[in-house]
């Protein structure tokens, strides 16, 4: 009863605070009409494009003013099949629905597209429910990836379903990845690798953001049969009742997720994926990942690494007190904006509203707070966003840290086994006070490591906004 009234005390504490640093505002949507956004676009000329899950694709502009009743709407087409991906090039908008990936191209001029045109349908949909299909924006070379959800998000009764394709400009569909089980969103990091979330269910102990590295297995091996259509090796068949860690031992290609959401803890059904490109118009964040959650309404922090080759890396608590469950998420660089939508049609959120369109702007004002967390041979070392107060911050019982892995297994879902309790001997604090490094005795492989640093002070006395990080350690520098 007394971590309830913590956890309650705590998350009450950063929703107040969460004002003074960035501001959330709803962008009014037009008048009568059921705008569940799947996803978002920018276009020139500060217009900005979304998608409902129904089939419309409409233009604001204004959504950039300061006054935000300036906002206008007008209907540039409809009849879509629940776009999930969307991107502005060449003077058209590009769009991943169910089964294709489309471009949209408004000829004459009258505000309303006139030109439909499919550049790839190469995979299959037998009108299910959850046969979702989530698109990237173009990579560096002008391809599309696409994510595409498993029929009821257990079986593979269409073609390439539990697989991740990239659509080339010129319409070529090539079967990229295979160990998909329910993606919410598709993005790529500032070095143009493109990562996708997955959500908790069969072979997926929580959700998690994972590497889409070409040729990669992801873990769950219902689409499996797919490999002769695409001509490639057969992807790993994994053992029942095992651990990640355990297959990725036997199976070069499975690539373990880089970033385990631990489920109620973090969020329970990550979606879009934004990279703060912006170097600092958006905070101290150059470089991370945001990550939209649909069932808590939030935005969730990432900051990557790659260790041994392979992805790893920590999720922060963010942002919060969206009115809806979030899907799409788009960040605008030059304008330091980040626009996010959704719907709540077909699972609960938070958020009470039936969908939601949004904006977060960043005040200018910096929290104290982790800002990476990276993993040393011996443990961690942590960067904060301030000077730390050397007393606190360089005492090891400021800290605490427990770690846990999932059983990988065809059982929805997993409890956290396997329970460690890694335990902080040292904390050694940089000359510039910015970063601390932690002692550990106990890290595990392949386990999720939750760091909890409430005893920590900047320099000017204030607490951590959110006092917690979640890394994933796959591999321990050597």
């Amino acid at each position: 009863m007394r971590a309830l009234a913590t956890f309650i005390l705590t998350a009450g504490l950063s929703a107040a605070n969460q004002a003074d640093y960035y501001l959330r505002e709803e962008i009014p949507l037009p008048p009568g009409e059921v705008m569940e956004i799947g996803s978002i676009a920018l276009m020139p000329g500060k217009k900005l494009a979304v998608t409902t899950r129904r089939g419309d694709l409409w233009i604001a502009t204004g959504a950039y003013e300061e006054d935000l009743s300036k906002v206008r709407w007008s209907k540039f087409a409809h009849g879509l099949h629940e776009p999930l991906g969307m991107f502005w090039k060449d003077d058209s908008l590009w769009l991943t629905q169910r089964p294709e990936v489309s471009r949209l191209r408004d000829g004459n001029g009258d505000g309303k597209a006139d030109e439909f045109e499919t550049i790839s349908a190469g995979w299959g949909s037998r009108g299910d429910y959850h046969e979702y299909a989530f698109g990237s924006e173009p990579d560096r070379d002008g391809n599309v990836w696409v994510a595409l959800c498993l029929t009821g998000s257990f079986t593979a009764d269409a073609d390439w379903r539990g697989w991740c394709v990239r659509v080339t400009p010129q319409g070529e569909m090539i079967p990229t990845c295979s160990g998909i089980r329910s993606p919410g969103g598709i993005g790529f990091n500032a070095e143009g690798d493109c990562f996708y979330t997955d959500n908790q269910g069969i072979w997926n102990g929580s959700s998690s953001l994972k590497w889409l590295k070409p040729g990669s297995f992801q873990g769950c091996p219902v689409g499996n049969k797919f490999h002769e259509l695409a001509k490639l090796p057969a992807p790993p068949a994994v053992s029942d009742k095992s651990r990640i860690l355990a297959e990725r031992k036997k199976h070069r290609d499975f690539i373990p997720p880089a970033v385990i959401f631990p489920h109620a803890r973090i969020g329970q059904s990550p979606t879009g994926i934004a990279c703060d490109t912006s170097a600092g118009a958006f905070g101290p964040w150059r470089d991370q990942l945001y990550v939209a959650e649909q069932t808590h309404s939030q935005v969730q922090r990432v900051c990557l690494e790659k260790v041994n080759g392979i992805y790893q890396g920590a999720v922060f608590h963010f942002l919060e007190g969206f009115e809806a469950g979030l899907i799409p998420i788009r960040f605008d660089p030059l304008a330091g904006l980040l626009f996010a939508g959704g719907s709540n049609r077909g699972w609960g959120s938070r958020g009470s509203k039936p969908f939601t369109l949004e904006r977060v702007r960043w005040t200018g004002r910096t929290p104290f707070e982790i800002k990476t967390m990276s993993a040393r041979r011996d443990g961690f070392t942590l960067e904060f966003t301030s000077p730390v107060d050397p007393t606190s911050a360089g005492d090891p019982a400021s800290y605490s840290m427990d770690a846990w892995t999932y059983i990988h297994q065809a059982d929805y879902g997993s409890p956290e086994v396997d329970q460690a309790t890694p335990k902080v001997t040292a904390a050694t604090v940089s000359p510039d006070q910015l970063k601390v490094h932690l002692t550990i005795d106990g890290l595990v492989q392949g386990h999720v490591h939750h760091l909890k640093a409430p005893g920590v002070r900047s320099s000017s006395t204030a607490p951590l906004w959110h006092p917690e990080a979640f890394y994933t350690l796959n591999e321990i520098p050597r």
